[in-house]
């Protein structure tokens, strides 16, 4: 498994950023929608700048392996907050399904802040 590990981890990073890199674009084109939902949510709207500036330049960090630890810490974050804020909601049971899977992969990224972002990433040119 040791010569698997920089591929495994380059895999797993690009699995874990691309749903950030995805929903940060997509906020940019329909920022009047995210940002009228997280109102409904009782988070200003006037926060929507950073929340894509953290799931889109976060998301890109970790595929390129740029200031991994870093930007894994502030998504893991993001989606402990997220799943405060948007999904907790014990009645419901789609909306537990997706706070469950937002602090799962809040776990997912402090394994990945914690193990480093492996060979294969720009964070290692920076030594």
């Amino acid at each position: 498994m040791d010569a698997a590990d920089p591929y495994l981890k380059l895999i797993g990073r690009a699995i874990l950023s691309l749903m950030f890199i995805q929903s940060g674009i997509g906020k940019i084109f329909g920022y009047a929608g995210a940002q009228a939902m997280m109102e409904q949510h009782g988070v200003s709207g006037l926060l929507l700048p950073l929340v894509i500036l953290t799931e889109a330049g976060g998301g890109l960090c970790v595929l390129l392996g740029l200031w991994t630890r870093y930007a894994a810490i502030a998504l893991a974050g993001f989606c402990l907050l997220a799943a405060w804020f948007f999904h907790d909601q014990p009645g419901d049971m789609g909306q537990m399904i997706n706070f469950m899977k937002n602090i799962t992969i809040a776990g997912g990224f402090l394994v990945l802040a914690g193990a480093g972002p492996g060979a294969l990433a720009l964070d290692n040119l920076r030594r």
